[in-house]
């Protein structure tokens, strides 16, 4: 079967929080992680048989949803999930503030590398948690964790492990290796690993396996969350359905206990989602993986001829590219690409020094890319003297 990844799907006028950012202003929309797919035909085929149901009472995943997943997660990876380890949430960003809410208690904290994606430095804040924050270090075109700088950010009150993985927003996929040493890590200072493995279906190197960090030994296993997702994957973010995998006993009943009348249950259109998802649109995902490769290669040419912008490493997994603009010497980068008519995130709600960094979502068909990255140049070449 042939899908359609070129044709852009209109979201003007629609509920869309991207598209609504900038409505009434000539801005593409290019920031949040939202593709602009139409979701694959399996997902839409089960939302209308679920809706003709025409009965939308409390849910609860049936044998066929848990099937889906376990099948998927052992065909790619190796992973033999028991469905009593799944703990359903609405969302990820819930997933990280209930282990930070969990596990740590006020005025305690955890460690996270940045940049990162912004709700890793907001779980728990409300809560008196706190992030402690070590820095990746670019070296020889690539991003590597500075081990010295992480042993040294650990304190007492240091009870979690925050983990990216694949990482947003470098798109770096952490290796086998480097995983294990981390599991070392967090075993030495009696760390909690909170692994969230959101874009792991979105590994655009096919030389870089991932590598879920609980299937690496028991011990590690013992000691991780690990929160799964098909929302970024096939485009299903705005129906709510995250996976906290937790095979130890005891932190997965912690955990449904503090989650326990906070959150609203997952609802019956995301679970038939979920389950088309994992269970039935393969082939949809190779064919947007081939999307995505174009697309980041086109990025990778057009930022690699424009004077002071530049991308520091390579583009391994995700949808999302991460553009060093500081000799551009922008006092706000975003407001000044807004003004040529692109939409972007700014790298410092990730951690990043302020003026730095964008981060650019290529999820999208390549002829709107073509048009966004026209933008950016127009941009980038206004801010040059």
């Amino acid at each position: 079967m042939a899908f359609d990844f070129s044709t852009p799907p209109q979201r003007f006028d629609t509920d869309s929080q991207k598209w609504q950012k900038y409505a009434d202003r000539d801005i593409l929309p290019m920031w949040v992680a939202d593709m602009d797919f139409v979701s694959p035909p399996a997902v839409l085929e089960a939302l209308h048989q679920r809706v003709d149901h025409g009965v939308f009472g409390y849910a609860r995943p049936i044998k066929s949803t848990l099937d889906a997943i376990v099948t998927h997660h052992r065909e790619h990876y190796g992973w033999d999930i028991d469905p009593s380890w799944i703990v359903w949430l609405p969302g990820m960003v819930c997933g990280l503030n209930l282990c930070a809410l969990t596990y740590a208690a006020a005025e305690e904290n955890y460690l996270t590398l940045t940049p990162v994606y912004p709700p890793f430095l907001t779980a728990g804040r409300n809560f008196g948690r706190r992030a402690v924050r070590s820095s990746w270090v670019l070296s020889d075109g690539q991003w590597i964790i500075d081990w010295d700088a992480l042993e040294a950010a650990v304190t007492p009150s240091t009870k979690l492990f925050y983990l990216c993985n694949p990482h947003n927003p470098i798109a770096r996929v952490w290796r086998r290796e480097e995983l294990v040493r981390l599991g070392e890590f967090c075993e030495k200072h009696d760390l909690l690993l909170i692994s969230d493995e959101i874009h792991c279906d979105l590994i655009l190197d096919e030389k870089i396996p991932h590598v879920p960090s609980a299937t690496l030994s028991p011990e590690l296993a013992a000691r991780t969350i690990t929160l799964m997702a098909p929302s970024k994957t096939y485009n299903i973010a705005g129906l709510g359905c995250t996976l906290a995998i937790i095979s130890n006993e005891k932190l997965r009943h912690q955990f449904e206990r503090t989650s326990r009348g906070l959150l609203p249950e997952v609802n019956n259109l995301a679970y038939a989602a979920g389950e088309a998802a994992y269970g039935r649109s393969e082939k949809w995902r190779q064919g947007l993986l081939t999307t995505l490769r174009t697309n980041a290669a086109l990025i990778q040419r057009v930022i690699g001829g424009l004077p002071g912008v530049h991308l520091e490493a390579p583009q391994e997994a995700t949808y999302l590219s991460w553009i060093n603009v500081a000799d551009l010497n922008l006092p706000d980068p975003v407001a000044h690409f807004e003004a040529h008519g692109i939409g972007l995130s700014d790298g410092s709600f990730f951690g990043a020094p302020p003026g730095h960094y964008v981060r650019l979502n290529f999820g999208c068909p390549l002829m709107t890319l073509r048009e966004g990255l026209r933008r950016f140049a127009t941009g980038v070449q206004a801010a040059r003297p």
